[in-house]
Order: C-alpha cells, then sequence, then structure tokens
C-alpha cells in the first residue's frame, strides 16, 4: 500500500469519526431543543417549582447552580493560578515536575461521585458543616482544578522566554516579572480553563447530590450553610415522576436551560481563546 493510499485512508477515517460525533451531538441536541422548547416561557424562567417541581418555574434552580459555579471559580482560580506559576517557575527538579503532573492528570481522571463521597465523608460528617452549597462549591473547585491548571500552565509556559528575559534586565525581580508579565499575559488561557471547568461542572449531579442541594422546599439561600436547588438535581427528581406528562416536560424544559449555560459557558471560553491568539500575534 502506498504512502499516498494510507494518508488518504487515515484522513477519510477522520472524517468520518468526525461527522458521526457531529451527527451524535446534533441528534441530542435536536432532540432536547424538541422536547424542551415547549416548556420555555418566562413564567417557567421566572417562576418557583411547586409540587416537587411537576409545575411551576425553575428560577432558583438555575440561581443556584450558578451560585454554586461562580464560587467554585472564585475557590479555583487563584489555587490553579497558584500551581501553575510554581509549576512553570519555580520547579525545576525534573522528577518532581513528573510527580506532580501525575498528580495533575490523577486527579483530573477521579471520577465526580468520588468527589461526592469525600464531601459527605469529610466535610458534611467530620468536620459536622452539614448540607450546603458553600461546600458544594468547594468540592466542585477540586473537581474542575486540573483543568484549569494545565490550561494556565500552558499558557503561561508558551510565553517566549525573551520576555522573561528582557523583564528581568530592565530590573525587575521574579515577582515583579510574574505580576506584569507573566499573569497579564497568561490570564486568558486560565480563564479559558476555567469556563471550559464551570461547563462541566454545572452538569454534575453526583459531586453535589448529597452535600450541597435539596429536590425542593429551597429558595435563595442567606447563609453559607445552606443548600441550594440545582438543575441537574431538579432533572433528575422530575425523572422519577416519568409517568407524569407535566413533570416530564418540566424535565425537558430544565434541561434545554442547562444544555445552553453550557454552551454559553463553552462558546465564551472559544471566544477568549480566539481573542487571545489574535491579540497574540500582533
Amino acid at each position: 500500500m502506498s504512502r499516498k493510499l494510507q494518508n488518504n485512508l487515515f484522513y477519510a477515517s477522520v472524517g468520518i469519526a468526525v461527522l458521526i460525533c457531529s451527527l451524535i451531538l446534533l441528534f441530542l441536541f435536536g432532540i432536547i431543543i424538541w422536547n424542551g422548547l415547549p416548556a420555555i416561557s418566562l413564567d417557567f424562567l421566572t417562576n418557583s417549582s411547586t409540587e416537587f417541581g411537576a409545575s411551576g418555574g425553575i428560577v432558583y434552580q438555575i440561581s443556584g447552580s450558578i451560585l454554586l459555579v461562580i464560587f467554585s471559580a472564585l475557590i479555583c482560580l487563584p489555587l490553579a493560578l497558584g500551581t501553575a506559576i510554581f509549576k512553570s517557575e519555580y520547579l525545576k527538579n525534573e522528577k518532581a515536575h513528573k510527580w506532580i503532573n501525575t498528580l495533575i492528570y490523577s486527579l483530573n481522571g477521579v471520577p465526580s461521585i468520588i468527589f461526592g463521597i469525600f464531601g459527605l465523608i469529610f466535610f458534611v460528617n467530620l468536620l459536622n458543616m452539614g448540607i450546603s452549597w458553600f461546600v458544594g462549591s468547594i468540592i466542585l473547585s477540586m473537581m474542575i482544578l486540573p483543568t484549569v491548571t494545565l490550561s494556565a500552565y500552558q499558557s503561561i509556559n508558551s510565553i517566549p522566554t525573551v520576555y522573561r528575559e528582557t523583564s528581568s534586565a530592565l530590573g525587575l525581580n521574579k515577582w515583579q516579572v510574574i505580576c506584569h508579565v507573566l499573569l497579564p499575559q497568561g490570564f486568558s488561557g486560565a480563564i479559558t480553563g476555567l469556563l471550559i471547568g464551570i461547563a462541566r461542572a454545572i452538569g454534575e449531579t453526583a459531586p453535589i447530590m448529597f452535600i450541597a442541594t435539596a429536590f425542593s422546599g429551597v429558595q435563595l439561600p442567606s447563609s453559607f450553610v445552606e443548600p441550594v436547588l440545582t438543575l441537574p438535581t431538579h432533572i433528575l427528581a422530575l425523572t422519577q415522576q416519568a409517568t407524569n406528562p407535566a413533570a416530564l416536560q418540566n424535565a425537558w424544559g430544565a434541561s434545554l436551560v442547562l444544555v445552553m449555560l453550557v454552551v454559553i459557558f463553552s462558546i465564551s471560553a472559544l471566544f477568549i481563546r480566539l481573542r487571545h491568539q489574535t491579540i497574540s500575534k500582533r
């Protein structure tokens, strides 16, 4: 078999794989939009749920999900940036570098339910913090930490060495170089990873189901030690009432809203990445 034929077969295989994945994604989006769009209305988006979600809206589920991911982002971002800067600028030992990479990739591969069990045992039972949205934010920040760290590290590490050398030649010390050169240049990469992590975290059910959320009877929290309603757990509760057409319709509507939030975060991450690439080429 000639090399040209091998290349053509490879390109054709990749193209077919991309086409199949795209069709599956479009099929899923189409099903969710087709079934969820009839449930979407102003009342559905602005009213609270009643009858365990079988009627009413999802305003508190939306606000609870956004609250969780916002605070998880605030917790995760400084830790991820600190780890990325340490790996890029201070850690020179190759063996230690490999160990840290192994730990980060291992953390990234931990199933989400394990994070939920850890939060239940450590924060809820041992520390007696109870079921609260703040504990859920901590667990979600732990879950997205590897994604944000790796994205920030790649962004900071890709900055040309001449930037560091020029800054040092102008009299800036190590900390000033980090604050005035590396962080501004690498911050967009960290934000991109953060938005991708948030897009994953906002749809998670297992990590927060037993430590941060309630299924009904909760509004906006007034303290750090109260549970919240979230879209994933709300959808889970509604699917258990699948014999009720109204509950099933609301489940499709909540699913569509959740998918739209994921799409918004994902497109925002892509936009920031493309904007950063455009600025870098100037």
